[in-house]
């Protein structure tokens, strides 16, 4: 990797929605603020989408609406993949790989499901692959497991890690208001997509848990592994019991070490008001890790949004810029927090898991 200073480091953006779109704002908006801080300039030198943000300034910028060309472009260093999906969204990157450009993504679903596969290239290309916009919005965990807490042991995690679903149970829990009636309004209000199945059933979340429980444990990346349960079948009368037991219900990802293995399990959980985690509400996520040496420490803020996702984006996008202007020698390791990864360490089957329970049974007396 050359280790000469660059002026200029060209970012290529696939995918102008959301998370997109917000992406290009900010390093517009900011660039001379975050020119400062890396001593060079990041610039938006080739943008691909279906459709073009009206918004947006592109006059300075080559736009297409081949996601391809950009992964193509000799003079792009950068790729920003926020095409969402899984198919094209892995070809795209697999391509952009290949072809020794560095890779920024949002897209949890295709780390979870295909990192490894990823990553591997990345290895073999000596190019860096981040992904911390892909869990958890604006909130730096991923940074955190990986460099933070890094001399520590983590023991376990946990998280509220969809804010669609925790939208929903707050909702049913200060008002009283049955599912189905709080995730129409979530999908009016453009919490929810039309479909909702991967926010309400825990397949989002686990996508999240799978890729932090590999960064804290050294482990493959498993998400068919992954325990996963939705929200779907709580009800008003189950948050009203749980509440007078002093217990919150919320939507948790949990990965944890044990002596038998790994457990990587998303579902409905009773947790205590006293904890501060009970008492994060709304579309906000939070995560809770306990390391051997630190105890326990809390993450929480947006996790999704233009603003909050396209913060990660950037810092990712920034991170690697540093990289290549003191030519990093270890960027060839896709910000992972093990060298080696343990392939042996077996995940736990849920019906092995012993934990308490609540139980509701309706009777005639």
């Amino acid at each position: 990797m050359k280790s000469e200073h660059r002026q200029h480091i060209n970012i290529g953006i696939c995918g102008l929605g959301t998370v997109g779109g917000g992406t290009v704002t900010i390093l517009q908006d900011n660039s001379e603020q975050l020119s400062r801080r890396l001593g060079c300039t990041l610039r938006v030198s080739h943008v691909a989408s279906r459709t073009l943000h009206m918004d947006l300034d592109t006059q300075q910028i080559k736009t297409s609406n081949d996601i391809f060309a950009v992964a193509n472009d000799p003079e792009v260093d950068i790729l920003v993949e926020t095409i969402g999906g899984i198919d094209i969204a892995l070809k795209l990157v697999l391509q952009a790989i290949d072809n020794g450009k560095h890779v920024v993504t949002a897209n949890k679903a295709l780390i979870a499901e295909h990192g490894n596969e990823i990553f591997a290239l990345a290895k073999a290309k000596g190019v860096v692959v981040s992904y911390e916009s892909s869990v958890a919005g604006g909130i730096p965990i991923i940074k955190a497991l990986r460099e933070g807490l890094a001399a520590n042991r983590i023991e376990w995690l946990a998280g509220i890690i969809n804010g669609t679903g925790n939208f929903i149970l707050t909702e049913m829990a200060t008002k009283q208001r049955d599912f189905d009636e709080v995730l129409a309004q979530a999908q009016e209000l453009g919490y929810a997509e039309a479909d909702p199945r991967f926010d309400v059933e825990g397949i989002d979340a686990a996508h999240k848990l799978t890729i932090m429980a590999s960064i804290a444990f050294g482990i493959p990346l498993q998400f068919e592994s992954t325990f996963t349960e939705g929200i779907s079948r709580i009800t008003p009368a189950d948050i009203s019991y749980a509440k007078e037991l002093g217990y919150a219900i919320k939507h948790l990802g949990i990965a944890r070490v044990t002596k038998q293995g790994v457990e990587m399990r998303v579902h409905p959980t009773l947790v205590s008001l006293n904890t501060l985690i009970a008492n994060v509400d709304g579309v906000m996520n939070a995560v809770l890790v306990k390391g051997h040496a630190i105890g326990t420490s809390l993450y929480s803020g947006p996790g999704a949004g233009a603003g909050a996702t396209a913060s990660s984006v950037v810092a990712d996008i920034m991170d690697i810029a540093r990289g290549l202007n003191v030519g990093a020698a270890d960027l060839g390791m896709p910000a992972l927090a093990f060298a080696e990864l343990d392939a042996d360490l077996p995940i736990v089957p849920i019906e092995d898991i012993e934990c308490e329970f609540y139980l509701r049974l309706s009777a005639l007396d």
